[in-house]
């Protein structure tokens, strides 16, 4: 990682770039679920390419609103108060944020799952099973609990968070094991745990955890663990075909893997078609685009940026882990400076870092 980044920086760019890369990704909702991505490719060359996108143009969608609404309940929360109270600043959070979405595409299930929430008696955020909750709203707000719980001492409380977090809205394994996902690759990033390409192998071990807290917690157990295998065995697959599942070596790419290549691999991995739609696949794009980006900014926006899908939550997340990683390194001052509610979320970085530890 860059040098010149501070561990403070790094905080600011994972909440800063995330949110370009969601806005970037979005671009007023033409390029969310376009599934053309040879098209998007055009129109961004056409714009004078990455380093000419003004962010200044591009209006945050649903994904960082939400990710507002989680780091700031993690940010405003005493270190020492018990997890319940954080849940409750997050069901709070969450429906408050919902005011805020105008022209920005709020997902279905994150809309009727916070009129849930809004009808629970207060600092309830239970909410109960619903079997087509697997969907990536939770992962595209969940990396600020890894920064909220970065160490390695921190990890039982980065999986209760970024699970009870998650299915607040997505009350389905796919869907909040996504979060999970977002949040340790996150902490992996910050605290600069190499290699990265063993991260996947790291996620796969924590899941044993996160099955562990599901069933003590004791919350619809039964239905949680009947549709529990679909994520695992995603991720499972996806890390052997990268040849990493054991945590070592180098991920193996096709050659060529352009931008065909890319959407063909993108569709196959995904629910039904659409790339980064859903708890697992959203955060494996996200992956697969920083293994492949090391620490190029362009690569890492053509990759999980700019493709047919669910464009603008895969962008976000990767841009989090990215920025975690390197900080603004390289990165050009128009995609990120004047990015709407940047102070916002300059300063809520600035809190959870106070608070890491």
């Amino acid at each position: 990682m860059a040098e010149a980044s501070t561990l403070q920086d790094r905080y600011r760019a994972c909440l800063i770039l995330s949110g370009a890369g969601d806005a970037l990704g979005y671009n007023k909702g033409d390029w969310e679920f376009e599934q053309n991505a040879e098209k998007i490719h055009k129109e961004v060359a056409k714009m004078g390419g990455l380093a000419k996108l003004d962010v200044k143009q591009f209006p945050l969608s649903d994904d960082t609103i939400m990710h507002l609404a989680t780091a700031e309940a993690l940010a405003e929360m005493d270190k020492d108060a018990p997890l319940e109270q954080l849940y409750g600043a997050l069901v709070k959070k969450y429906i408050s944020c919902m005011g805020d979405m105008h022209g920005r595409a709020p997902g279905l299930t994150c809309m009727s799952s916070t009129h849930l929430l809004q009808m629970n008696p207060e600092g309830d955020w239970k909410i109960p099973f619903n079997q087509r909750a697997g969907g990536c709203g939770g992962a595209m707000r969940a990396m600020c609990v890894g920064l909220r719980f970065p160490s390695p001492e921190q990890e039982h409380h980065l999986v209760a968070v970024s699970v009870e977090s998650g299915r607040m809205t997505h009350h389905h394994p796919t869907g909040y094991l996504g979060a999970l996902a977002a949040a340790l690759f996150t902490a992996f990033a910050i605290r600069g745990q190499p290699p990265v390409e063993a991260w996947g192998h790291r996620l796969m071990q924590v899941l044993t955890k996160a099955k562990e807290y599901v069933r003590e917690a004791g919350h619809c157990v039964n239905k949680n663990m009947e549709h529990w295998n679909y994520f695992e065995k995603s991720w499972e697959k996806y890390l052997e075909t990268r040849g990493i599942l054991d945590g070592t070596g180098k991920p193996q790419f096709p050659e060529p893997y352009g931008v065909a290549e890319r959407e063909q691999f993108y569709s196959s991995v995904s629910f039904k078609g659409t790339g980064g739609a859903s708890g697992h696949d959203a955060p494996m794009i996200a992956y697969d685009g920083l293994l492949r980006a090391g620490d190029s900014w362009t690569e890492l926006a053509n990759h999980t940026f700019f493709h047919g899908g669910d464009s603008d939550s895969t962008a976000a997340i990767a841009a989090a882990w990215w920025g975690a990683l390197y900080g603004f390194h390289n990165v050009p001052p128009k995609n990120y400076q004047g990015l709407e509610y940047y102070s916002r979320l300059s300063d809520v970085a600035d809190k959870l870092y106070q608070l890491r530890e």
